[in-house]
């Protein structure tokens, strides 16, 4: 296996004890709204109609400075390995972790937002050196897409996602995989979908919880549930998504109060946490608040609140309707994610689907939710993209 270039240098990323402590100093003196006016005394998701309810937030606000330990985060990130390089000026944060096993493939996972590399962190491992023998390995890089975590911001436009994908591929390359794997979800399912239809001759396969068909579709031909499917991912669009089009046309604005609060800013990502997982009340029913919490206290630390949100801005609904994707493909669609895609309009799109999986439980943050059935559906699904490559 060919060895890294110089080009990519080792790092390590550590918080300042005054930037810690700065943190729990704005959540001491934090100033909060009253109650929100819907009242649910059982639990339940009516009790987030207006967004996160009063008494959650003050529960998570008291463990993040009083509880939470940022350090042991950071030393998880130290022991899978940080990296960094720089690609068309801008530098570019990434974890890897290559494998013991000799047959392994290189994969490269991509986060999307509210996400970032904190969503993979403790499932690298696994999918480096399988406890199961006759699992396949990976070598596993995650980067942070520019303007997350300790990626640099840029501080021109075009990044957006047809930028990225092609940098993945040069940092691919400089890691010594001219080939590889991809995996994605949300933004992350959005590029790994152009890596797949753009770099045929460097990809060789992909797994992703995003599926998007070419525009123009019609539900002729689909089953009921698939009929449910269009008609709750059209919902999602039209009554709530507000912080997408804020996100898409005015980042700036936004990004003061993401940037300067860290309520603020726990609050925007809490909101998703919870009506994007496959709950009935709080997302601490299938992720713990620490893992929650190392996803947020990134983006507070990096200060990179305005700057994720730009991907909006660079790339909404910008997936170029002509793209297909003519390499193995394998797809998963969990019951409570934001968009599920039906598999005929799928079809459209990645024309060689090799696996497709509904599973009985997870929504948007599959990795965090349910870990185990995550690892194993990647390992499945990417075996029979790599069978059908061969």
């Amino acid at each position: 296996m060919p060895r890294p270039t110089s080009d990519v240098q080792a790092c390590e990323a550590h918080a300042t004890d005054g930037d810690l402590d700065d943190l729990r100093a704005r959540l001491a003196a934090a100033r909060l709204p009253e109650a929100e006016t819907v009242h649910h005394a059982a639990p339940g998701p009516r009790r987030w109609e207006q967004g996160v309810p009063l008494a959650d937030l003050i529960d998570v606000v008291s463990y993040w400075r009083a509880g939470y330990n940022w350090r042991s985060f950071e030393e998880r990130l130290d022991r899978i390995g940080q990296f960094r390089t720089t690609i068309d000026d801008l530098g570019l944060h990434f974890l890897h972790r290559r494998s013991a096993r000799a047959d392994a493939t290189p994969l490269i996972l991509t986060h999307g937002w509210p996400g970032s590399i904190a969503e993979f962190t403790h499932v690298v491992d696994e999918l480096a050196d399988p406890k199961d023998a006759d699992a396949p390995a990976f070598h596993v890089v995650v980067p942070s897409l520019p303007g997350f975590g300790y990626s640099d911001k840029p501080a021109t436009t075009g990044w957006g996602t047809e930028k990225i994908a092609a940098a993945w591929v040069e940092l691919m390359g400089r890691l010594g995989y001219s080939k590889f794997a991809a995996h994605g979800g949300d933004w992350g399912g959005n590029i790994t979908t152009v890596l797949g239809g753009r770099f045929p001759e460097h990809v060789l396969g992909i797994h992703t919880t995003f599926a998007e068909g070419p525009p123009g579709l019609t539900t002729d031909g689909l089953t009921a549930v698939e009929r449910t499917w269009t008609e709750e991912t059209r919902d999602f669009w039209r009554h709530r998504a507000a912080y997408a089009k804020q996100q898409a046309t005015r980042p700036q604005t936004i990004g003061y109060s993401l940037v300067d609060s860290p309520v603020g800013l726990l609050a925007w990502i809490l909101d998703k946490f919870a009506e994007w997982s496959d709950t009935e009340d709080s997302p601490f029913e299938t992720m713990s608040i620490d893992s929650v919490l190392d996803n947020v206290t990134l983006y507070w630390l990096t200060r990179t609140g305005a700057s994720a949100a730009r991907i909006y801005y660079e790339s909404h609904n910008s997936l170029d309707p002509e793209l297909r994707v003519d390499v193995p493909s394998a797809i998963s669609m969990y019951p409570r994610d934001i968009e599920k895609c039906p598999r005929p309009w799928a079809q459209e799109r990645y024309r060689q689907i090799v696996r497709w999986r509904s599973p009985e439980t997870g929504g948007h943050f599959p990795s965090l939710e349910v870990p185990q059935y995550f690892v194993k559906d990647l390992q499945e699904g990417l075996a029979a993209v790599l069978a059908a490559h061969r």
